[in-house]
Formats: structure tokens, sequence, C-alpha cells
């Protein structure tokens, strides 16, 4: 199910000199926001569990996840350039897999090492807080980028679609419509989160069952119907 040739070009499209300079401006940010933070308030519980869960786990995770699932396969459907691999005796839900792994590797790196670190430099993990919302990036990352991979999947508009989830739906319904918080990844990462804080630090609107069960079925989901599409795809040059 793993393909290392795959794999090899999935990362370079995705570490190339654009792509990686987007994905590394919001961890720096982050990293940068957390000193100034420390520097003027001080090692504070609630102000660490503020800053990471509204910018790294609101903010961050989502859009990394967005660069790293479309990019790992929308651009290669959009040039063509996807005929390469499909040419090749490899099975097309065994591709959708490798750049699944890939996606949620760089993702995971762009996106939970900085929040431990921003945590550690916040807080020094006072709470378990940097450490609980470390683990809520590295389940988020999961969910998000087989979410996205599925959209570059199956959408030339994948980006699009992607930021409207994450900063539409997840943002600003999120905040304003309590049952839009059930569907939302951010909120099953935190229900994992939660159970690793201590109490009261951090709180999700969805309980650890319903979060796990939901966080397995979009992924699991998620990637099946990728493969699925994949094994349909109709380049333009077959139309």
């Amino acid at each position: 199910m793993y393909d290392p040739t795959v794999a090899r070009l999935t990362y370079r499209a995705l570490l190339g000199r654009r792509r990686a300079a987007i994905m590394f401006v919001l961890p720096v940010l982050l990293v940068a926001i957390a000193v100034a933070v420390r520097a003027f308030a001080g090692a504070d519980d609630q102000v660490a569990a503020n800053v990471l869960g509204g910018f790294a786990i609101a903010t961050m995770v989502p859009l990394i996840g967005v660069i790293a699932g479309t990019g790992a396969i929308g651009p290669e459907i959009d040039d063509g350039s996807i005929v390469y691999l499909l040419s090749k005796p490899v099975k097309r839900p065994t591709i959708i897999f490798t750049k699944l792994i890939v996606s949620i590797a760089v993702t995971m790196v762009f996106s939970a090492l900085p929040t431990l670190i921003a945590g550690l430099i916040l807080n020094g993990n006072g709470q378990q807080i940097a450490v609980a919302y470390t683990v809520a990036a590295l389940v988020a990352s999961i969910a998000y980028s087989s979410l996205f991979l599925l959209l570059g999947t199956i959408s030339r508009h994948a980006v699009v679609f992607g930021l409207v989830y994450a900063l539409v739906w997840e943002a600003l319904f999120g905040s304003l419509v309590p049952g839009a918080r059930t569907l939302s990844v951010q909120q099953w990462s935190l229900a994992v989160a939660e159970k690793i804080g201590e109490a009261g630090t951090i709180t999700s609107d969805v309980g650890l069952p319903t979060a796990t069960i939901l966080l397995v079925a979009v992924t699991v989901g998620a990637t099946w119907y990728a493969g699925q599409k994949l094994r349909t795809l109709k380049l333009a040059g077959e139309e």
C-alpha cells in the first residue's frame, strides 16, 4: 500500500521552494507570537491555551493541511502529469494511500512540532497544555490531510473549497452556530486535547467517543473515496 517512488515525487512536490516557503511562514509566526506573549505577559496557562487554541489549532493546522493535502495530488491532476503515475504498474489506491502518508507527515512536521515549541515557550507545558495541543495538532493533521487530499482528487478548485471549510465553516460558522461545531475537525481534535490537559483548561463541544468515531470515519471514508475517484479519473486528453 506504500510506494517509495510515489512518496519521493510527492515529497518533492510538497517541499518545493514556493510551497515550503508558504508552509514555513505560519509556524514561524506562531513561535514569534509565543515569544512576544511570554515576554509581555509571562507564563500564563489561560493565555497559552488561548494562543494555541486560537491560532495553532484554529488557523495554522487547517491551512497547512489545505496546502499539503491538496498539493499532494491536485497540481498533478491539473497539469496532467498524474498520467506518469497512472501509467506505472501501481494500484491507484496505493497512490492515494502513499500521498496521504506523505501529506500527513508534512502537515505534522509543519504544525505539531511548532505547536509543541510554542506551548513550551508560553508556559513550559504547565497543565499539560503544550502536550495536549500538540496531540490535537497530530490528530487534526490526519483528518485534514485525508479530507483535503480527497478534495484535490475530485475538484480543480480544491484549495478554494479547503479554505472555505477551514476559514468559513470552522472559524466563522463554528463560532456562531453551535450545531456546526459537531462537524468540525477542530472540535474533534480539541476533544482529544481536553482529555490530556488538566480539567478546565481545554474544552470541546464534542465528546471524546463521538470525536474518535468521526475522526476515524472521515479519515477512512475520505481515503477510500479518493482511491475510488482516482480509479475512474479521466484526464483531459482522454475526454
